[in-house]
């Protein structure tokens, strides 16, 4: 392994006596999930020396996540893996509730693409995450390694030494600055690092079916909300269907495997149940937990290790996704020298509140599935009916508001003053991501546009000229891009366009008007953007600079610290189109 270098010190040296070697990285990862090979793709886009070890031989392959959301889809478009990734997805996928007799209660349909993709999506887990795998091996500075059991840690003062066990049983210490568990439920980084997971697990278990040459073909979900047997129907990419179903009490492991059994809980729902082509079966329990902390030190924790929530939005895996988007610039600032490690702060004080949010969602949600009790049941199925019958409430389901967008209200964010609030808040929210026009004729989303990293944007004007020398430095320092957004009547009203390169500034028209909406809302005209496409901070433009000044104390920036190089993904395009890493 030629990136992954051994540098022990002589105390390290002495530490590790009896293990065969120690090796030096910036940030190990444990666990090889959606998550960790996330963080992992984050972490190589900006050049940072990281380890991903995993206990198992391979990837994971049974049943777990079906539900990706527009967010996450543009957690990958910032990882160049969007279209790989997208290949194993049904985009606007709708969810339907439905009673035991088959009755529409009530449809989740969600159609806006505010952030450049469709709300729902319906995906397969195991190939997404070997897409991810593939996309994590592109980068020199990313090391996989399967059939690596994490022991135990250390934490130093400058670092942590992770110890692990190799295939067959040989150990090795891994010298790294941060260590980031993403291992699941039942986290071997939580256990040791001693964090309450408070919350509950339910009593009830489900029994969850894959089958292949899908024997319904509808595209979309059903939640059939049967008091006799809780259900769940899922059409699924590559001709495969998910069937969920609660399990009585009475019902063990020897049920769960019988053939006979399974045909009768398919029975109502697909015509030939005998003829059903099982992939896999497994049985599980849903809890609903939340690390007392999501740091502790140099140690972090992320995904299920951090929170586990109910099936029913969809939530586990999108909350897991925003963790590793939320960590991994953090930590890229942190080991560039852009940022002092206070930054790391803020991913538990802006993720836990969200992530808890979102189990408490997928517990409500849940309980109005899951009702045995026909006059319950019964009861439910009328309030369903009764706001079907109202317009404006019949939306507010079908379209997910009632799902909590992350609102970072505390963190690495400048939120205006109270006497400057206004009816359209927007810092600590997700940027929207429309379609933009290019000086030279192109018509990409946004993010395309500006890269993975900070951006400063201002509206009909062009950020550099409203920041001062000082302020100007800052972000430039940070590797951030500067971006003018126009109307598409100026886009080619100033200068040529070498001009505006030697500048170093981008400038995109708005042809769809999306832009400019959003600005009417409000009357801030500058922003400056994450790179988790968060807005940090917006100001009047005349306040620009002073904006810059407190946003440099709130990311912790380090007054003159190193340049921070823009991240830059490791591949090109051959002759004919196809991607390939560079070597």
């Amino acid at each position: 392994m030629s990136h992954l270098h051994s540098e022990p010190s002589r105390d390290a040296a002495e530490s590790v006596e009896s293990v065969e070697s120690v090796e030096s990285v910036d940030v190990t990862i444990v666990g090889a999930g959606p998550v960790g090979l996330t963080l992992a793709n984050q972490l190589g886009l900006c050049g940072i020396r990281t380890l991903l070890v995993e206990a198992g031989d391979q990837l994971i392959d049974y049943p777990r996540g079906v539900g990706m959301d527009d967010e996450s889809l543009r957690a990958f478009q910032q990882i160049s893996l969007v279209d790989e990734i997208r290949r194993h997805t049904i985009p606007n996928q709708i969810m339907r509730f439905v009673n035991g007799s088959g009755t529409l209660l009530a449809e989740l349909d969600p159609r806006t693409d505010e952030f450049g993709w469709p709300r729902r999506n319906g995906f397969i887990q195991p190939l997404v995450d070997a897409e991810l795998l593939k996309g994590a091996r592109r980068f020199g500075t990313v090391e996989v390694r399967f059939g690596h059991r994490m022991e135990g840690f250390a934490e130093r003062a400058d670092g942590v030494d992770v110890d692990l066990t190799g295939p067959g049983g040989s150990p090795l210490t891994v010298r790294s600055r941060y260590l980031v568990g993403a291992d699941g439920g039942r986290s071997q980084t939580r256990k040791l690092l001693g964090l309450p997971f408070e919350g509950r697990t339910e009593p009830s278990r489900w029994l969850v079916v894959d089958l292949r040459n899908d024997p319904l073909g509808s595209p979309n979900a059903y939640m059939g909300c049967d008091p006799s047997r809780p259900y769940v129907s899922i059409g699924l990419p590559h001709g495969i269907r998910r069937f969920e179903f609660m399990l009585r009490p009475e019902e063990d492991e020897t049920f769960v495997e019988d053939d006979t059994q399974l045909h009768r809980m398919l029975a109502p729902l697909i015509p030939d149940p005998a003829r059903a082509d099982i992939i896999r079966r497994r049985a599980y329990t849903h809890s609903s937990r939340v690390a007392g902390t999501f740091r502790k030190g140099r140690i972090m924790v992320a995904g299920d290790a951090a929170h586990l929530m109910p099936v029913w939005q969809g939530q586990g895996f999108n909350s897991g996704i925003r963790d590793a988007v939320n960590l991994g610039w953090k930590l890229a600032c942190v080991l560039h020298g852009g940022a002092s490690e206070r930054l790391l702060d803020s991913y538990d004080t802006e993720r836990r509140p969200h992530a808890a949010a979102m189990v408490d969602l997928s517990d409500k949600v849940g309980r109005v599935i899951s009702p045995t009790n026909r006059w319950l049941a019964g009861a439910r199925d009328a309030v369903l009916r009764g706001l079907g019958a109202v317009p404006a409430a019949k939306d507010y389901v079908t379209q997910m508001k009632f799902k909590p967008m992350p609102f970072y209200e505390t963190g690495a964010v400048v939120h205006p003053t109270a006497l400057a609030r206004n009816a359209a808040p927007c810092v600590g929210r997700l940027f929207i991501q429309p379609e933009v026009t290019t000086l030279d004729g192109a018509q990409p989303l946004l993010d395309e546009v500006i890269g993975p990293w900070f951006t400063v944007l201002a509206w009909n004007n062009n950020p550099l000229s409203l920041l001062d020398d000082e302020a100007r430095e800052t972000w430039r320092r940070l590797g951030a891009r500067f971006v003018e957004a126009r109307p598409m009547e100026q886009l080619h009203w100033e200068g040529p366009i070498e001009q505006l390169d030697a500048e170093g500034l981008d400038v995109v028209g708005d042809h769809t008007g999306r832009l400019k909406a959003w600005f009417d809302r409000r009357p801030e005209s500058f922003v400056v953007l994450r790179p988790d496409r968060f807005v940090a901070g917006a100001a009047l433009a005349q306040q620009a600079s002073a904006l810059t000044r407190r946003l440099a104390e709130a990311l912790h920036l380090i007054p003159g610290g190193f340049d921070v190089p823009r991240p830059v993904l490791p591949v090109a395009l051959t002759a004919d189109g196809v991607r390939t890493p560079v070597v």
